[in-house]
């Protein structure tokens, strides 16, 4: 399967994802994450796990094979996340960790596809005496990966003595828009609530010309980052309900339809007519293992084992992921974007016409995504209903 295809799969994962995410788990309050996090820690079990358990991992992440999963996490992490910083473009980081008891050594087949496909530094500790260190290191880790915009990715309890591999996975981006906004121009406008209400929150406008595209009952806005040096393009897009109400059916209309994206992005600037954005910002943090278990992906945090692939050692028969948690922060404001995300899975035993003028006022719940354009890899996705709450 080539990169793109692959690429597209992944998108489709990410959609549903986040279809469940924002409709279930994040209803009424703004949300942000990176399915790309998740993807790359699932597929990082995958590599070290057998039938059954790894043909439902195959079959969720619309995959044939762990080879497949491997050549595409390694393929972005050369192609997409580089930090551009030093050529002008966007500041990127992306990491991986592995911390595996010290009883266990990791299958030497196994240990290869950590340290070369997904560069994961992989780290020897004592889970069954110093669990709350561990902990403490790995959040550490994530704090630092994230600029400190992640702290604390394992809650406190979440390892323990029965502890035996935790993975982790870090994104950190920040891009400045390649179209400022003039900060003098924000004011505060009415922002429209789900429930009616509305708050008062500081818009940014522009006079700009804008890539904007409207569809049956919604619009897409893309605000692209300033490009460095290489070919990345990275965008923000807004996809915006005509209805003040239309969030639900919007989100559930993005993560239905194989291929949405593509078909759904604004390619040419119009003049605007009345452009306002709300500044926004805040973090959020789930419990991924429970959406995933949602969407049908039971096999590998069940007893079942099937994780045989990744230690040398007879108790790799009961291994088993406890739980994944993501966590994920976001700034929009005059100058760009800010946004990070850290995952970490814990494995236990057992089209308009040109010379029309568009509007373009986000003053209700909206979705948003970033994306890098040339691959068309998601990175972020969320939704704001309240641009008030942090």
């Amino acid at each position: 399967m080539d990169l793109r295809q692959s690429i597209s799969n992944q998108t489709d994962v990410s959609l549903v994802l986040a279809k469940h995410i924002l409709l279930k788990e994040a209803k009424d309050s703004n949300s942000v994450f990176s399915p790309l996090s998740i993807h790359v820690v699932l597929s990082l079990i995958a590599a070290g796990s057998k039938p059954p358990t790894l043909d439902q991992l195959l079959s969720f992440l619309k995959s044939k094979t762990t080879d497949e999963l491997n050549t595409l996490s390694s393929q972005l992490v050369g192609l997409v996340f580089a930090d551009g910083s030093p050529a002008g473009g966007p500041k990127l980081s992306f990491a991986n960790g592995v911390w595996i008891d010290r009883s266990l050594p990791l299958k030497p087949s196994f240990k290869q596809i950590v340290d070369d496909v997904y560069k994961a530094a992989s780290n020897s500790v004592d889970f069954q005496a110093q669990a709350v260190e561990v902990t403490n290191e790995v959040n550490l880790w994530a704090d630092k990966e994230t600029s400190g915009l992640v702290k604390e990715i394992l809650p406190s309890g979440s390892v323990d003595g029965s502890t035996r591999l935790v993975f982790a996975n870090a994104l950190y981006f920040k891009g400045a828009w390649n179209e400022k906004f003039d900060a003098s121009t924000t004011k505060d406008h009415d922002f429209h609530l789900l429930g009616g209400s509305s708050v008062k929150v500081p818009f940014m406008s522009s006079k700009k010309k804008q890539s904007i595209s409207s569809f049956d009952g919604f619009k897409v806005l893309g605000l692209p980052y300033k490009q460095g040096e290489d070919k990345r393009r990275f965008t923000m897009y807004i996809f915006l309900p005509d209805a003040k109400d239309g969030l639900p059916a919007l989100v559930e209309k993005v993560g239905s339809e194989s291929g949405f994206l593509e078909r759904h992005l604004p390619y040419q600037q119009v003049e605007v007519g009345d452009f306002r954005i709300p500044k926004f910002k805040f973090s959020f943090g789930i419990e991924a293992s429970k959406v995933l278990k949602e969407l049908g992906l039971v096999s590998p945090f069940s007893g079942e084992g099937g994780l045989t692939e990744m230690v040398d050692s007879p108790v790799g028969q009961n291994l088993y992921v406890s739980s994944i948690f993501h966590k994920s922060f976001i700034e929009v404001n005059e100058e760009g974007t800010e946004a990070a995300a850290a995952s970490a899975g814990v494995i236990k035993l057992r089209g308009l016409r040109p010379t029309d003028k568009i509007d373009f006022v986000a003053d209700h719940p909206f979705v948003f995504l970033i994306r890098e354009d040339m691959t068309g890899v998601v990175l972020f996705v969320g939704h704001v209903v309240n641009p008030q709450t942090a």
